[in-house]
């Protein structure tokens, strides 16, 4: 079930985030990107240094990892498969972290 704070988005609100996000892609109501790193060791430590944030937030997005590639997928399922406001603060997290270490 949702918790009280996540806040489920209107497609004005989905819109307007998105256009705050650079490379970011919405399929459905899921957004996306690839990241990719110097090597699967690269990868690996990124995704560890971001998992007490995902845990913290209580926001576990889809990853899928290719050796130096990883996809990341957010929406929430606990709040119908629907975009809150918890995907666009990930995706800024994530982007966040990605430009401190490149």
């Amino acid at each position: 079930m949702a918790g009280e704070n996540i806040k489920i988005l209107t497609e004005e609100d989905i819109e307007r985030e998105m256009q705050s996000l650079q490379e970011w892609k919405r399929e459905d109501d899921k957004i996306v990107k690839q990241f990719e790193f110097k090597d699967f060791v690269d990868a690996l430590d990124f995704i560890n240094n971001l998992m007490p944030f995902f845990q913290e937030n209580d926001h576990h997005p889809d990853i899928n990892w290719s050796y130096k590639k990883i996809t990341f997928s957010l929406t929430r399922y606990d709040a119908g498969g629907k975009l809150t406001d918890k995907d666009f603060s990930t995706a800024r997290k994530i982007d966040s972290e990605y430009t401190e270490r490149n």
